[in-house]
């Protein structure tokens, strides 16, 4: 017998302002008579100040603070600056996309489904492959990152140990509770937040002068020819194709809006608490990553030997030596204290990003097989609401990362970064061309969006100038794999993207499904279940530094907070 239960009838529709036109039949109860959560068996289990820290945290690890290093080499401090700034705002269009339509419908598969739903279930099928493709191999891709940043300490570390401890922990993690996932995100994102201003407050203070040299060396890197390196060419085009290595390097380390739509779905209010988790992306980008960019480029010169070295895979920085820029500057100037510190956080910061992709690529798997686009042995939940069977499956994929004993931990993050590159930017793609069709369907069928609980702003017109900077981004970041030919750097750029058409155009012809026109496009869906769960609410919703304050037991109230009565009655 499933765990959730439904009167059958035609759903109501809206009206025509945009307001949900329900009856008590569109709304799923679970057995208990209860009100439910979803209408699957995912259970809605992560509070407001989880949610803001996995939107803060959740997608920065190994790029921001590693491999950054390789956009720094190839095109100077100056390149890397405004290449992650120009990413960081087109990536804020997209946000601005996926977030009207997640706060909308918070359901088990975010994008994924909301793709299947709104423009073809070919279209879904393709966009929920990639994406449990591109988050899989990225498991891997951090732990092969950690044993990178573990060989600061010692080179004598078994390359085999980390794979097998990080496999361990993410099983341990992953197989309680949703609960269980979000406080340990919590407390491990927040190491990064702590993490990252203590890199800028060693950048600014060491900057000024504030280091055992008395060297105050301010932007000393950033003077020409540093500041602009030329990459594959000479000259201006060198300079260009520079900055296009950078923006190769934004385009993986830049993230985040994906992580945010597939947590709605176990997110207690997704309404008010995704709501804000996406409004925190446009500061997230402004203070995380592009000062992050700024400040890598001042602690060290592009043309550092060690910097060099990692980069390369070559010499003893390739995978033993110290990895981060950070850790680089510091030693550097000859503090011994601190590079400790920070590579300690490195270690904490990478494998949280691990435990994310994991929880992330079981929660896409999910949402496949609720869709039928997946094995439905794969829809079995335990009590806790964990899909016990994708998560399993999951699993699979950190083995990749003993790829490292035979080859060396630089050279497979290398392989990593080029393969999932492009499943990162498809992403976007899919969101964009979502959102073209959710704002069809919406003004075609004369709904008001301000009636809706988020309204993005400057649509479509951001929809329409995201799609096509995503598309330059996906089809021209390998363009070095021409440049002589080469068939192995081909694949390594381009699999993801030659695999897209393929996984779309194969779904289409089996299933023969077809392109969901403006009117036909269902805008009710799960709005009953999600609306009716939000007004069973007792209690105002939490800010975010009064639910920090109530851990410690200020201002917490009698029965807790978020609390529910079983029906809207």
């Amino acid at each position: 017998m499933p765990f959730w239960d439904s009167k059958d009838k035609e759903k109501s529709g809206v009206y025509a302002d945009g307001s949900p036109d329900y009856h008590d039949s569109d709304i799923i109860y679970t057995q208990e008579g209860e009100i439910a959560e979803n209408t699957d068996q995912l259970q809605r289990r992560l509070g407001n100040r989880q949610i803001q820290l996995i939107a803060i945290g959740g997608s920065i690890g190994t790029a921001l603070f590693v491999s950054i290093g390789g956009g720094l080499v190839r095109g100077g401090p100056a390149s890397l600056f405004l290449a992650y700034l120009v990413y960081s705002c087109f990536l804020g269009l997209v946000n601005n996309c996926i977030a009207e339509m997640t706060v909308l419908f918070p359901v088990s598969g975010g994008f994924i489904r909301l793709a299947g739903h709104f423009v073809d279930e070919a279209f879904g099928f393709m966009a929920g492959w990639n994406f449990f493709i591109y988050e899989a191999l990225l498991i891997p891709f951090e732990i092969t990152a950690l044993t990178t940043v573990l060989g600061y300490w010692s080179d004598h570390i078994p390359a085999y140990s980390i794979p097998i401890a990080c496999i361990v922990l993410y099983g341990l993690l992953n197989v309680l509770a949703v609960r269980a996932y979000g406080e340990a995100e919590f407390w491990l994102s927040g190491g990064k937040v702590i993490l990252i201003f203590l890199l800028f407050s060693f950048t600014f203070v060491t900057m000024c002068g504030g280091n055992p040299a008395n060297d105050a060396y301010g932007f000393r890197y950033w003077k020409s020819p540093l500041a602009f390196a030329e990459h594959l060419s000479t000259g201006s085009i060198g300079r260009f194709e520079g900055f296009l290595a950078a923006l190769w390097s934004a385009s993986f380390c830049v993230v985040g809006p994906e992580y945010i739509s597939m947590v709605a779905a176990e997110a207690k209010r997704p309404r008010i608490y995704i709501k804000n988790a996406f409004k925190t992306v446009y500061w997230r980008f402004g203070i995380f990553f592009i000062a992050g960019a700024l400040f890598a480029g001042i602690v060290v010169s592009s043309k550092d030997p060690t910097l060099l070295d990692v980069v390369n895979g070559t010499g003893t920085g390739g995978g033993t030596a110290a990895a981060s820029p950070y850790v680089i500057a510091m030693s550097n100037l000859g503090i011994g204290v601190l590079p400790h510190i920070v590579n300690a956080l490195l270690v904490t910061s990478i494998f949280s990003a691990g435990n994310t992709y994991t929880y992330c690529a079981t929660r896409s798997l999910y949402g496949l097989a609720l869709e039928g686009r997946a094995p439905k042995i794969l829809r079995h939940c335990t009590k806790g609401g964990v899909p016990i069977w994708c998560f399993a499956f999951v699993m699979i994929f950190p083995c990749l990362s003993f790829l490292q004993v035979s080859s060396g931990s630089s050279k497979v993050l290398g392989w990593l970064i080029n393969l999932v590159t492009a499943g990162g930017v498809i992403n976007y793609i899919v969101m964009c061309v979502t959102y073209i069709f959710f704002w069809r369907a919406v003004k075609a069928q004369n709904i008001d969006r301000r009636t809706f609980p988020y309204k993005g702003w400057f649509q479509p017109y951001c929809a329409y100038i995201g799609l096509g900077w995503m598309l330059f981004i996906v089809f021209f970041y390998g363009y070095s794999s021409f440049r002589p030919w080469s068939v192995e750097n081909f694949f390594i750029y381009y699999t993801m993207l030659i695999l897209a058409p393929i996984t779309f155009g194969v779904w289409k012809l089996v299933k023969k499904t077809k392109i969901v026109t403006p009117m036909r496009a269902d805008l009710t869906w799960e709005r009953p279940t999600v609306d009716a769960y939000e007004s069973t609410f007792l209690d105002p919703p939490v800010g975010f530094w009064t639910e920090i304050i109530q851990m410690v037991g200020i201002k917490r109230q009698k029965g807790g907070v978020d609390r529910r009565r079983s029906s809207v009655a």
